[in-house]
């Protein structure tokens, strides 16, 4: 099963793209992840994906294009994937559609989850993650223990700048003139599948489910 995931930051595609990563066995290959880890270890392209991921930005086309193309090409993908952050513009679509041409293979499906912007600055502002395991929290939904400490490790857990009210907002408008566009485009193919996103994970899980069932 070859799988790509779309919806605006905060819609719990990360969520998602682990479970179907784990119902059909397939690497889950996150972009964002990918950035972060980089980041993290101040690598080159971490330092140059930062300055564009700290104000809401996209990082740019070349710099993501590669990455996938050298993930996709490892042998864990053969059998299948769930690509989750890529692609975000139809250029980048169009680039994979060439990327998985050479490699003799096809999307199957791309689920789209749909959220109002209301409910993803809600969600995002009240993130939290713990800069050591990489556990995630949420000051209303999942709270972290008394003191903003990490459940799992003891350590004080923090909000990301790219989760920051203002930074949400310019990632927003950034998906909406970029990446939705994607929409229209996979719709074209007849490969677009949409998910109303729930306030509740495990019934945006049963959705998502019941949309690949027949899949």
């Amino acid at each position: 099963m070859k799988v790509v995931l779309l919806g605006a930051p905060g819609s719990g595609k990360g969520t998602q793209a682990v479970n179907i990563s784990d119902w059909y066995e397939i690497p889950h290959i996150s972009t964002g992840d990918i950035f972060r880890s980089n980041i993290k270890s101040s690598t080159e392209l971490g330092k140059k994906a930062k300055e564009y991921i700290d104000k809401g930005l996209l990082v740019p086309d070349e710099l993501t294009i590669d990455i996938v193309s050298n993930r996709l090409n490892q042998s864990d993908c053969k059998e299948g994937f769930i690509l989750d952050g890529f692609p975000r513009t139809v250029n980048q679509a169009e680039k994979l559609d060439g990327i998985l041409k050479e490699m003799g293979a096809n999307i199957d499906v791309v689920l789209n989850i749909e959220v109002e912007d209301s409910q993803i600055i809600t969600r995002m502002a009240g993130r939290r993650v713990c800069p050591k395991c990489g556990m995630s929290y949420h000051i209303d939904y999942n709270p972290p223990l008394e003191g903003d400490i990490c459940k799992n490790c003891g350590e004080t857990v923090v909000q990301r700048e790219d989760d920051k009210e203002e930074t949400v907002l310019q990632r927003l408008t950034t998906y909406h003139k970029q990446t939705e566009p994607l929409i229209e485009y996979y719709e074209k193919v007849k490969k677009l599948v949409t998910v109303k996103g729930q306030d509740n994970i495990e019934e945006t899980t049963s959705c998502v489910k019941k949309a690949l069932g027949g899949i």
